[in-house]
Formats: C-alpha cells, structure tokens, sequence
C-alpha cells in the first residue's frame, strides 16, 4: 500500500513528518533517482527512497506480545547447564522475538517479548520507573520485615528501593517494584524473614497477564503499546 512521502520518512526515524516535509522542500529527497519537490507524493517499500543521498528504508511494525512462562523455564537463548529455555516453549514463527527483562528459573508470569531493540531499551532501563507487580507466597509472614521492605533496604552492599506490599491472606503478598534488579523481591523478602515458595507476575506498567494460560502467548494492541510508553 502506497504511503505519503512525509510519512515514509517519518516512519523511517530519520525526521518527523513536519521535518520531513521540510527536507522536501530543501530538495534533498529523491524517489527512484528524482528529486522530489512536494510532500504531496505517494510511495511504498518497491520505491527507492534517499535523503541526502543515503538510502532509507520503512522501520520495521514494532511487535509485542505477552508470553506466560512457565515455572522451571530459563529466560535466556541459551543454557550451558542444557535447561529449557523459553525459545524451547515457543512455536517456530514467535522465536525471533527478545525477551524484555528476565523472570528466573522459578518465577512464573508475564514476559513480554518484542521485535523492537529500540522499545527494550526504552523499557529496561531503570529510569523508566515502570511498575512491576508480582504475586509471592511466603513460608512466614513477619510484618516488621515488610516494613522494612517498604522503606528501601540494603543488603551485601546493594539497595534496593521501597517496594509496595500488601497481604492478601494465605501467606500470599502482593508486590510492587520498579527497578526489577536481579533476584530483587527473592533477596529482600528473605532478608525480611519472608522467604519466597512462589513468585508470579502479573503486570508490567499497564500490560496485564489476565487469564492467559502456562506457555501461551498473546500480541499486544498499538493502542495498549502507545498506552504503556505515555506511562513513563
């Protein structure tokens, strides 16, 4: 399908659409070998595009989804210890996709997966402060630890930030963060007397797990994605 040039670059990285329409009216766009001098111009991916004599290409659609992995699943390509992976429980046509974070050998939950090197780095870094929230089942609860917790601790030498924690009855608490260090919620609880049996994620910013089953996985609208970046 044929697009406006303007969006075409825009789409590219290389500019806005305003930007674009400007770099069409200083003369340095090119279509096929000609010089393009109104925005009013329709192409698609058979075109060959240049501005200022380099070649662009359309980016790519970002792609998201949401993947329930399992318990006893390694989020990583490759294990030398030979577990199972999570590109061993994904079908063929998902496993060019990158995992956002990692969950560990244990934790159960919510992992996104994504074609967008660019949206993993906008959704990794820690100054992004976007909400995670787990369920824990605990052996014990000591609620002066979870007050602890709550303030920020710091443990070997590593801080942690205060986490939001509420007790849901059954030794289940549930638990927000959002710096997502490694091992994070397993380190600090046990240091607050509450050592984790279960860990399971729910949520990742305003991306929920809902009722998606063990292994399955699930794509995530542009309405939900464009949701998740406003929120940081």
């Amino acid at each position: 399908m044929k697009i406006r040039i303007a969006k075409f670059i825009a789409d590219s990285g290389v500019s806005s659409r305003r930007g674009a329409e400007d770099l069409i009216e200083k003369g340095v766009v090119s279509v096929n070998g000609t010089i393009i001098k109104t925005p009013i111009f329709f192409v698609d991916d058979k075109d060959t595009i240049t501005v200022n004599g380099r070649v662009i290409k359309k980016r790519k659609t970002t792609e998201l989804y949401i993947f329930h992995k399992p318990i006893n699943v390694m989020t990583t390509s490759y294990d030398p210890e030979g577990r199972k992976t999570i590109y061993d429980c994904l079908p063929k046509e998902y496993k060019h996709l990158k995992y956002i974070g990692r969950l560990d050998y244990k934790t159960t939950g919510l992992l996104l997966l994504t074609n967008d090197g660019d949206l993993i780095k906008k959704l990794s870094l820690p100054s992004s402060k976007i909400p995670r929230v787990y369920i824990a089942t605990v052996s014990n609860i000591d609620l002066s630890g979870l007050e602890k917790a709550k303030k920020g601790m710091t443990i070997n030498g590593i801080s942690y930030r205060p986490m939001k924690i509420e007790t849901l009855g059954n030794n289940d608490l549930r638990i927000e963060v959002i710096e997502g260090k490694k091992n994070e919620i397993r380190i600090v609880l046990r240091a607050c007397g509450c050592p984790v049996i279960k860990l399971h994620r729910i949520s990742f910013g305003t991306i929920t797990l809902g009722n998606l089953s063990v292994g399955k996985i699930r794509k995530v609208s542009q309405k939900t994605i464009d949701a998740l970046l406003k929120s940081f």
